[in-house]
């Protein structure tokens, strides 16, 4: 409990996340080479910043923050081919956990950096979510591992990752830690305009995650959400391998 009267989910509301839903998807998705850089946080202080409705989702009493640089592959809505250009594109978020008072976790999302305009704006418009546009470039390296770099539209200074994934990968215990962490198939959204709160499910096959050295990170987007790391080191990292994810629409909580 955080004072809010609100549980936290149980593990089998948790595991109930991972079950695909019986509508159709709308959209269609590939999520390449994952990191996972988190902190952990003050929940009380997450939770001033969250809308009414989601109360933050804790771990041994600490709300945790993520930030989370990857590649977006095969990007089509339902009866579309992928089209050159627009289907792969590059996006970065910073993110924190949540629930509603139904009990069903997910994420809350502060930002989500992507070098595609046509994904912003369809992004903001249908979604809700915070998407910004950004100037980004990533590579895969000759030893296997990425360099990832991104500058958002307005600021000056470049975030730049390099990481190398272990060979080794399997899925993340429940009940830990890890779990807790990257096993969310539900975002939330807020429509600012409206006042209104919206939830919205994907799914696809459980990550496989590896474990990942990360000699370069930045935190200037956490920074730029209001979390600043001030240099501490990330407390959990890890990384995953690609998932074929499909995207269902939006419900009103």
């Amino acid at each position: 409990m955080l004072g809010l009267g609100v549980p936290i989910p149980t593990e089998p509301q948790r595991l109930a996340e991972r079950v695909r839903p019986a509508r159709g998807a709308v959209m269609y998705q590939r999520w390449a080479e994952l990191l996972f850089l988190h902190w952990s946080w003050d929940a009380a202080a997450v939770q001033r910043t969250l809308p009414r409705g989601l109360t933050v989702d804790t771990f041994d009493g600490r709300a945790w923050i993520g930030l989370v640089p990857f590649f977006m592959r095969k990007v089509r809505p339902r009866f579309c081919p992928t089209v050159p250009l627009l289907s792969d594109f590059l996006e970065l978020n910073v993110r924190t956990y949540v629930h509603d008072a139904a009990g069903r976790p997910g994420v809350w999302f502060y930002s989500l950096d992507c070098n595609q305009w046509l994904a912003v704006k369809i992004a903001r418009g249908f979604f809700h979510l915070r998407y910004e546009h950004a100037t980004m470039r990533a590579r895969r390296l000759a030893d296997g591992g990425v360099e990832y770099c991104a500058v958002r539209h307005g600021d000056e200074r470049e975030s730049r990752f390099l990481y190398h994934a272990g060979s080794e990968a399997k899925p993340a215990p429940v009940g830990s830690r890890e779990f807790f962490l990257v096993e969310r198939y539900r975002l939330f959204a807020h429509d600012d305009r409206r006042d209104a709160l919206w939830s919205g499910r994907v799914a696809h096959a459980p990550y496989e995650i590896a474990p990942v050295e990360v000699p370069i990170w930045d935190g200037r987007m956490l920074a730029l959400a209001g979390f600043d790391p001030s240099g501490r080191q990330p407390e959990h990292v890890c990384a995953a391998r690609a998932v074929d994810v499909e995207i269902f629409p939006l419900e009103r909580v």
